[in-house]
């Protein structure tokens, strides 16, 4: 306490002035009408500069949860369209069991959401790893989606984290089909490039050609049909020389995932 006097009483020379400061200023700006509005008009372009600096840090600390609202939503989007689509083929001709099937099992699905937590990228298996498990009803087997089409099957659960098999996996085979033509193939990673997958056993006689949709079948019992995988951007001829293999550009990029919602299959 003594030294805090000792400081004032050395230093109140300089208090005074900078207390004489501030009244001659104040008289300044309230006595002088110019001098009072370039005061005032300067201040407020300090606070509206300070005020957009915190909108922007706000914005920036909310863009996580937006983030997850429109993967929400993307994927919800996605389930509309394959259900306006079942519709629409609905009102072309009757419907067969199969396709009532699948618009049933689209209206059964929940969504979990969840965070990206830890991923590769590079190896031949590729896995992720998401802060979502048992305590969230997130279970083996359950598909695994994005806003812009799937990610891959959930394979090991913990209490809170879960471990998801990549579509960037040499294990993975997940069914497929030619959007509009019904033809079916196995999605099939092959390495190397993490952008493009390899879609195998589609039949010679198929109609195919680049840039047509590749989406999830109704034969698979861990995506709802109808979800965006990619496009067709190469037609080759597999390996037994008995089927198409095609080359199709990932919807998903998997260096980038940060949002992702597990499929509930009820």
């Amino acid at each position: 306490m003594r030294s805090v006097i000792t400081f004032l009483v050395r230093e109140v020379h300089w208090l005074v002035f900078l207390l004489l400061e501030g009244v001659s200023l104040t008289l300044v700006v309230h006595g002088n009408h110019y001098q009072g509005s370039v005061f005032f008009t300067q201040t407020n372009v300090v606070v509206a500069g300070v005020q957009g600096i915190e909108r922007k840090l706000l914005r920036y600390a909310y863009l996580p949860e937006a983030n997850r609202e429109l993967t929400e939503r993307n994927v919800i989007m996605q389930k509309q369209i394959a259900d306006l689509r079942a519709a629409l083929t609905r009102l072309d001709h009757d419907s067969t069991e199969t396709e009532r099937m699948m618009a049933d099992s689209l209206r059964r699905c929940d969504l979990i959401p969840a965070k990206v937590v830890g991923r590769s990228i590079r190896n031949l298996d590729n896995t992720l790893t998401i802060d979502r498990g048992k305590d969230d009803g997130v279970a083996e087997g359950m598909g695994v989606v994005c806003g812009t089409g799937i990610v891959g099957i959930v394979t090991q659960v913990t209490q809170h984290h879960a471990e998801v098999m990549s579509i960037l996996n040499s294990q993975s085979n997940i069914t497929c089909r030619i959007r509009g033509s019904g033809y079916i193939g196995y999605l099939h990673w092959q390495g190397g490039n993490m952008l493009v997958s390899t879609m195998d056993d589609v039949p010679p006689h198929a109609r195919v050609r680049v840039g047509m949709a590749i989406e999830t079948s109704n034969y698979s019992q861990v995506f709802p049909a109808g979800l965006f995988v990619g496009r067709v951007i190469r037609i080759g001829t597999a390996p037994d020389g008995l089927s198409f293999r095609l080359f199709v550009q990932l919807s998903t990029d998997m260096a980038r995932l940060d949002d992702v919602m597990v499929v509930k299959n009820n």
